[in-house]
């Protein structure tokens, strides 16, 4: 039987809390990732970094704790309480957000990005378990979807203001602006939310469940092919995604001769309208058509985004001029988020209650690994191999140690070394993002074979409200 604090966490008011807040702790866990990638060519030049360098920094550096912690985390959160985890992530990760502002060195720069990242471990598999004790099935990716428009109100936030602000009083000043906010937004959590019980949205019974160790979920992950899929679909995603979203602002600075302010802007205003939409007709689009045809539709969704979006890709790449650019990467991007807000409503379906937030968590290690760690690393790199092949010279990197737009001219260089060194450095990112989107394909058709056994898959309460 449900108390009246249980119908009082069930009711729409406390709902609509829980996404206002939910949904700014994910506005400023993005806000502060985007500062780093629309000062990204400053903090190159002032640090002089390579492509190779700067893709660690957006990406391993960052992934690496976040995906070893994010299961310890994960598991913590099946026992303890997830807004006491979320209010000390959104904390630390704010103040490391503000540490990189003294960063001088790569290797300073590398310690604080990896203190980003052990911050943001521990937000999203608390808010994803949250969301499943809260709301019924039918409306987790829904809910999931709202959330989740702080992604790109954070992307819009922290490339505009924090661009602003870099243009006005460097980048170091960019990220003390980005990380402050986020202070205040944890104690509102931990003023505001309040931890309800495991199951309370299932109709579970109010005593207590022990929660199921690792091994346990192990064996739900073997006899759940559907759940393998979409995590490992969704992981692949992650890397392409990634790819485009920690470079997409070098990219239009160079591919245009945008100076950073111009370019931040318009990173900005392309990720928020690829996100919020893409995110809020996957999200609200599957769960609709799940409700009223097939429950499949949240996979198929996915893969119907995933199998468009690199063709979409290839020619916003290639447009001439930044408004055709910019419009074409809203629509490529608003495909490619047709899958995110499904991912995070099926792996919540498919499993009981006390292995949610593991789940979330194990997603987000892979996804951690795999797209933060494993997709800017490689724009990178390879950006560097296609500019020194456009360059036409092995020692692109040493006569071009900070190709972009507008740079200065190193001693005794020509314009013509220059221009040339710029439009090796464009050519060169240009084709490894165009390289990077092939692995759409790979997730679409992963999410296609876990349609085949999605509805078995999904977990069913075993008792009754």
């Amino acid at each position: 039987m449900r108390d009246q604090a249980d119908e009082r966490l069930l009711a729409p008011a406390y709902g609509r809390r829980f996404i206002i807040m939910s949904f700014l702790v994910a506005t400023f866990n993005f806000a502060d990732r985007s500062v780093f990638a629309v000062s990204a060519q400053a903090i190159k030049s002032d640090l002089a970094l390579t492509d190779f360098q700067l893709g660690i920094l957006q990406g391993l550096a960052f992934a690496v704790l976040y995906a070893l912690l994010g299961v310890p985390i994960g598991r913590l959160a099946e026992r303890v309480s997830r807004v006491k985890i979320i209010t000390a992530s959104i904390v630390f990760w704010s103040g490391m957000t503000m540490a990189c502002a003294a960063a001088g060195s790569f290797a300073q720069m590398m310690l604080c990005r990896i203190g980003v990242g052990m911050g943001e471990a521990g937000s999203q598999p608390a808010t994803s378990s949250l969301v499943g004790d809260l709301f019924a099935r039918n409306r987790r990716a829904s809910v999931m979807g709202l959330i989740l428009l702080g992604s790109p109100i954070g992307t819009f936030v922290g490339a505009s203001v924090g661009g602003w602000v870099a243009g006005q009083w460097g980048w170091r000043a960019a990220f003390v602006a980005m990380g402050l906010p986020g202070l205040l937004i944890g104690v509102l959590v931990l003023l505001l939310l309040r931890e309800p019980r495991r199951g309370l949205a299932d109709g579970l019974g109010a005593e207590p469940r022990p929660a199921p160790d690792f091994r346990a979920f192990l064996k739900v992950m073997r006899t759940k092919p559907a759940l393998v899929c979409v995590i490992a679909g969704g992981a692949l995603a992650g890397f392409g995604m990634s790819s485009i979203s920690q470079f997409l602002a070098v990219y239009l600075a160079r591919a245009y001769d945008l100076p950073a302010r111009t370019a931040g802007t318009l990173y900005g205003t392309i990720s928020a309208l690829a996100l919020g939409s893409g995110l809020l007709i996957g999200s609200f689009g599957t769960d609709w058509l799940a409700r009223r045809g097939d429950g499949r539709w949240p996979a198929w969704g996915a893969a119907i985004g995933l199998f468009i979006a690199p063709f979409a890709y290839w020619i916003a790449l290639n447009a001439a001029t930044p408004l055709t650019g910019t419009v074409l990467l809203i629509i490529a991007g608003c495909f490619l988020l047709l899958y995110y807000g499904p991912t995070t409503g099926m792996i919540q379906n498919l499993l009981e209650p006390r292995m949610r937030a593991t789940g979330a968590a194990v997603f987000g290690m892979f996804y951690t690994l795999v797209g933060y760690g494993g997709g800017p690393t490689f724009v990178g790199w390879m950006s560097d191999r296609f500019a020194t092949t456009a360059f036409g010279s092995a020692d692109y990197l040493t006569r071009c140690p900070a190709a972009k737009p507008g740079a200065a001219l190193a001693a005794g260089a020509t314009d013509a070394l220059h221009h040339a060194c710029a439009m090796a450095a464009a050519s060169g990112l240009r084709s490894a993002l165009m390289a990077a989107v092939c692995v759409f394909f790979i997730a679409g058709t992963l999410f296609l074979v876990a349609a085949r056994t999605l509805r078995q898959d999904y977990y069913v309460a075993d008792a009754p409200a």
